[in-house]
């Protein structure tokens, strides 16, 4: 077959696939069964499982496995289920900003960010502006910082609040606020005694971080604390969200290392320390991220709190 054919074959699988069939797929594999996730959208078996075999067919592989036990996607189906989900996500939001947007409701705000609201200024931020504002659909978004900055540029989220800048040619940012960084440890570990523990009694330690945002911030923050190798404590990196590792924490499987806002939420086992270098602690910057071309009265509120709440420090002289 020549390349145009190929390349026109693939364009009419891409037609014929239904959004339907992949949330049925994406349901079969929340599920673990055909049977159960029919059961779940009150559809017959037969159906979803029909529907399921054209997606295949049109994609060319088998996404799952099947068992008597129920299903597990292949090494294929992981890969297209990921697809279907970041697919089905943007439908979703393209299906609310028209809907907003058919209303005329130009009071409608989407805050996106990847950090804790258990405590901490993004919380009481949010609060006040509700106070403020006690007409305002507001809408919150958690992803990762990836995909959030998809959303901002293709205006499904309004502002993104983040830990360090996040680079992008087409928004605007705002310094914001610092939060410590602390370290998270069981309460009979050696180190709870201490009020303040520094990065290098972290050497014969193991920190557990999550493959998730703001993973790698710290990561990079422990890295530029110890410098050499030799000096780093071992890290050790688990796919899961943040709650899960102070559960790993608390079970006595590592340290962890977390944000300020993150302590807001108690957990059992758990206490908190602050880290400290010769400089003393040691801080993250938060930035307010947005696109200058973004009309919506309500973000134009929401940075004029912000501008209020956190003003930005004069310049050094010289700048």
């Amino acid at each position: 077959m020549t390349e145009t054919g190929i390349r026109s074959d693939r364009l009419s699988a891409a037609r014929a696939i239904e959004l339907q069939q992949l949330r049925l797929a994406v349901a079969a594999c929340d599920c673990g069964s055909f049977r159960r996730a029919a059961e779940a959208l009150s559809i017959k078996h037969n159906v979803l499982s029909r529907s399921i075999g054209q997606l295949e067919f049109l994609v060319g592989a088998s996404l799952f496995d099947r068992s008597s036990g129920g299903i597990k996607p292949t090494l294929a189906g992981r890969a297209v289920l990921r697809i279907a989900r970041l697919i089905l996500e943007q439908v979703d939001m393209l299906v609310d900003t028209g809907r907003s947007g058919g209303r005329g409701d130009t009071g409608h705000l989407v805050i996106g960010f990847y950090t804790s609201m258990s405590t901490g200024n993004l919380r009481a931020t949010i609060a006040e502006l509700k106070k403020l504002l006690p007409q305002l659909e507001l809408a919150t978004m958690e992803r990762s910082r990836l995909r959030l900055m998809t959303a901002l540029r293709n205006g499904t989220v309004d502002v993104v609040i983040s830990p360090g800048r996040l680079p992008s040619k087409d928004t605007r940012s705002l310094l914001l606020w610092s939060e410590r960084i602390l370290i998270s440890l069981p309460q009979d570990h050696c180190l709870a005694a201490r009020e303040i523990i520094y990065w290098t009694d972290l050497r014969n330690e193991k920190i557990l971080l999550s493959e998730y945002d703001p993973g790698r911030e710290l990561e990079d923050l422990l890295i530029s604390k110890l410098v050499r190798p030799d000096d780093r404590p071992r890290l050790e990196r688990h796919d899961v969200s943040r709650g899960i590792i102070k559960s790993l924490t608390s079970m006595g499987m590592g340290l962890s290392l977390v944000m300020e806002s993150d302590i807001g939420a108690s957990f059992a086992g758990l206490v908190y320390r602050e880290l400290q270098d010769g400089s003393g602690p040691s801080r993250v910057d938060f930035h307010a991220h947005w696109r200058d071309d973004n009309e919506n009265p309500a973000l134009k509120r929401f940075l004029d709190l912000l501008a209020e709440r956190y003003p930005s420090p004069p310049p050094a002289l010289g700048e």
